[in-house]
């Protein structure tokens, strides 16, 4: 059974750090693009970034270049989401979810998702 988990998720102050982790089973998933998205109240789900499981490479959208920093760990199946520099406008609910397309960054491409943890940054 396709299975996405996220931990990390809670409270933080404007200008703190927050690691969000995503655990993915089965160990399939090395062969997808992990990819975060957030959705904050009345807004439409956004793309943060991804990661290829083989390559390591990454993609962000505009909004966390240079805050946020998505990585892997195979040895705990996990992928997670460092975001630095946190500001008011990040609080949302974050998503993990899976893809076979590397690069896209539109939500509809990526099929399995995660149940969400919710970030709250405060002013």
């Amino acid at each position: 059974q396709v299975q996405l988990v996220e931990s990390g998720g809670g409270l933080v102050q404007a200008g703190g750090s927050l690691r969000l982790s995503c655990a993915a089973s089965p160990r399939t998933f090395r062969g997808y693009t992990m990819g975060w998205f957030r959705q904050a109240p009345g807004k439409e789900r956004e793309f943060v970034g991804a990661i290829s499981w083989v390559s390591t490479k990454t993609y962000y959208g505009d909004s966390v270049k240079g805050r946020f920093t998505i990585s892997t760990d195979n040895a705990k199946n996990t992928v997670s989401l460092q975001m630095n520099s946190l500001k008011p406008e990040d609080t949302a609910v974050y998503y993990c979810a899976a893809s076979g397309t590397f690069g896209s960054t539109r939500s509809s491409d990526f099929g399995s998702w995660g149940q969400g943890t919710q970030v709250t940054v405060s002013s």
